[in-house]
């Protein structure tokens, strides 16, 4: 009887769990030090001067998209072929997401379709980075600068994934992380926001704790040192120090994590080289994936079917992602019209195999087999 085994999961460790009990064992269980030491292995990390650690992925977009001026009227261009917060961050903030065509070998947005999707209200680009994939920063950033939009990277899947030599992170004005327990390193949930922007940082750190201050140089008044003042509408969107201090300690692993994500993925390439009815991931050149998902393409088959016989043999596959205008929400809300064929040709058969540090040689060489036997028809 073999061990089911999911697309992804979450590796921790014996220090993981210590760092964790040393946290509940002091007195701060939130707004305490390990906020700024997990901020500080992630800055230095991506190579940024500020980070600002918040409660998971999609309050990073929000949050993201607050500090960029995202407002009514305001349009940002994204891609459909991902998770519904790399749109929904734009809709938070009163403006209006405009989905551009993916690219058919890479999965990302394609900077082309960017181009003829920009309209007078477009505001800012949100770039995501599928399977931890980089997108083509160089053509998206003379986009953006041809039309003065800001770049919003949206790496949840990328952190420690290279564009030419430099970390995903130290590229645009923002760029999101999730710590999500399948992401590249968990703290359960968590995320955040990187920049070298002192305007964006200090907007970011208001932001997630009510748009409170108690810095006098901001406020308009001070009554003592008591005192404090809600300068603007924010959200609780702080991460816990239990958090943090496991976080603390996942980013000493990260490298090795991806080191064992980058072996896998070769053996995968390796094994599927052959295979007609496999389409392996492509990866742009000058490039280093983080490899988040490992995404093929199930051809001259009916995903479904190969879907449910994956599942049922234990391996748990799944698909990511259906394209967000897809679905009910966004159709209710003026997005019947909407289509990127590429996007639509890809998800009808995309599909993630497992990957994640923790998979042994002897479990990957079970999934190979498996998908090989399945997809052989």
């Amino acid at each position: 009887m073999y061990e089911r085994q999911p697309y992804g999961r979450q590796t921790i460790e014996e220090d993981d769990i210590q760092a964790v009990v040393e946290v509940l064992k002091s007195d701060y269980l939130t707004t305490g030090p390990k906020i700024a030491e997990f901020e500080g292995m992630v800055a230095d990390y991506v190579g940024v001067k500020y980070a600002v650690a918040i409660s998971n992925g999609t309050s990073a977009l929000h949050a993201a998209c607050f500090a960029a001026g995202i407002g009514k009227g305001d349009e940002v261009i994204t891609t459909p072929l991902t998770f519904a917060a790399s749109a929904n961050c734009v809709l938070y903030c009163g403006g209006t997401p405009v989905f551009a065509d993916v690219d058919p070998k890479t999965y990302n947005i394609d900077p082309a379709d960017i181009e003829r999707k920009i309209t007078s209200n477009t505001k800012a680009i949100i770039a995501v980075h599928l399977a931890g994939q980089p997108c083509d920063m160089d053509a998206i950033h003379e986009i953006a600068k041809k039309h003065n939009l800001f770049v919003i990277e949206d790496g949840a899947h990328a952190l420690g994934s290279e564009y030419k030599g430099e970390k995903v992170g130290s590229l645009s004005d923002m760029t999101t992380f999730s710590f999500h327990p399948v992401k590249p390193i968990t703290t359960g949930e968590g995320g955040m926001i990187v920049t070298d922007n002192e305007e964006f940082y200090q907007k970011l750190m208001l932001f997630r704790s009510h748009g409170i201050t108690r810095d006098e140089k901001l406020m308009t008044r001070n009554e003592g040192s008591w005192f404090y003042q809600q300068l603007f509408l924010g959200y609780n969107y702080r991460m816990t120090d239990i958090q943090a201090a496991l976080g603390c300690s996942q980013m000493k692993k990260l490298d090795r994590f991806l080191a064992r994500r980058r072996e896998l993925v070769k053996r995968y390439n390796e094994a599927f080289a052959n295979c007609e009815n496999v389409v392996t991931p492509y990866q742009l050149p000058d490039t280093n994936s983080g490899w988040h998902l490992y995404i093929v393409q199930v051809k001259n088959c009916d995903r479904k079917k190969v879907f449910e016989e994956l599942r049922e043999q234990g391996i748990g596959v799944n698909v990511h992602y259906i394209p967000v205008y897809q679905h009910p929400y966004y159709q209710e809300n003026g997005y019947k019209g909407v289509c990127c064929k590429n996007a639509e040709e890809i998800y009808t058969h995309m599909m993630s195999l497992p990957l994640y540090p923790g998979l042994t040689d002897e479990m990957q060489d079970r999934v190979i087999k498996k998908v090989k036997k399945i997809t052989n028809i």
